[in-house]
């Protein structure tokens, strides 16, 4: 085990709503943590939401990279393994994980835990101007090293560009895993994604995979649908804003699924206004989905309930890391996953701002800072 710290780029948010790319001392891992090279990170909405969460902290959570130095009583792992990031990760002793619920782990998961998290690293791994300062998601990917639990720790196999596999960290998994994990879409279901940013296209790619045959993306942007029929769409919906666009996509929905209604529907959009919009899309007995993530008050018409109809807002996908990254790894692979084709642009750390800005505009699919140049 390495006994010397590393100084580290980091993109910090400052607790007061601004945020910037600062030095920080990344220190050596403990027992049974690993220290990482970070390589890429991807760039989500919910990294950009977490500069306003009233603390100070180090950005972003989708990342992938090279082991530095492990600690004490790690044993899997080993200085040189390429690994990607995982911030699902699971105690195996919990209420949750005992269920086979791993996302939920009531001692480790940093946002559905029912006691502090546990899954971080030891509180002095990392230090900014003298004082620990916590990573995001225990993880903080927008740094050039990190420290983190070794279970938080996915080898990543040779042929997958680090840029490709650090957005199966959030993005990726939490599409697909809705599709395939949460909701089961079944061979020969109609389906219906209501946003088709990065997460939404992972929606379309997992129900495509799972063996959907109807498969409706819909959005405000046209850029965004040509990427929707580049990973899988069979029917597309350019939306309108404003009163009425509700009921004039579900006047098409019902034009290709034989007047009933699709099977499933997935909203990706994070729009509160659109919280309950799966449910008017879907047929008596089928399937809505919350994929975004939206925290707010919605009102809905019980009317789109009827009848029989299931409603689920599902955690990331509903990440099994055992079961989850090595299909993900097999279907990238197989040449079935799109990886490469997610990645729109790349950015140097201290384009952070432009990335940030790209994505809120909605020109990116996904955008991936690139920590280290040299390595691919």
């Amino acid at each position: 085990m390495t006994t010397t710290s590393q100084k580290s780029l980091a993109v910090i948010a400052n607790g007061s709503g601004s945020y910037g790319v600062e030095v920080v001392e990344v220190n050596p891992p403990g027992a049974g943590e690993v220290r990482v090279r970070l390589v890429a990170s991807g760039l989500c909405h919910t990294d950009h939401d977490s500069i306003q969460w009233g603390r100070p902290l180090i950005l972003g959570h989708e990342g992938a990279g090279v082991v530095d130095a492990v600690g004490e009583g790690v044993t899997r792992l080993a200085p040189g393994d390429r690994v990607l990031l995982n911030w699902a990760i699971s105690c195996g002793n919990c209420f949750q994980c005992r269920g086979g619920a791993h996302a939920l782990c009531e001692r480790h998961s940093p946002v559905a835990g029912t006691e502090p998290s546990l899954g971080h690293a030891h509180p002095e791994a990392t230090t900014f101007r003298g004082k620990p300062i916590e990573r995001s998601f225990n993880l903080g990917t927008l740094s050039e090293w990190t420290v983190v639990r070794q279970e938080a720790v996915v080898r990543l196999p040779e042929g997958i560009p680090f840029s490709s596999a650090c957005i199966m960290g959030c993005g990726v998994m939490t599409g697909y895993g809705s599709a395939v994990n949460a909701a089961k879409v079944r061979p020969g279901a109609s389906v219906v994604v209501l946003g088709c940013g990065g997460v939404g296209l992972n929606v379309i790619q997992g129900a495509r995979i799972a063996g959907a045959t109807t498969l409706i993306g819909v959005d405000l942007s046209p850029s965004r649908l040509d990427m929707a029929r580049q990973f899988g769409a069979t029917h597309c919906i350019q939306a309108q804003s404003g009163e009425g666009s509700v009921e004039r996509v579900f006047a098409k929905v019902l034009e290709w699924t034989n007047q009933r209604g699709a099977d499933f529907a997935f909203e990706a959009t994070a729009n509160p206004a659109l919280g309950a919009a799966p449910l008017r899309m879907i047929r008596h007995g089928g399937m809505a989905v919350q994929v975004s993530g939206i925290e707010a008050p919605l009102t809905i018409d019980m009317r789109w309930f009827e009848w029989d109809k299931t409603y689920i807002n599902p955690l990331y996908g509903q990440c099994c890391p055992e079961r989850d990254f090595p299909a993900l790894f097999s279907l990238y692979h197989s040449g079935k996953l799109l990886l490469d084709e997610l990645v729109s642009r790349t950015y140097k750390l201290e384009k952070v701002a432009e990335a940030f800005e790209h994505m809120l505009d909605g020109s990116n699919a996904k955008g991936v800072i690139l920590l280290d140049q040299s390595l691919k």
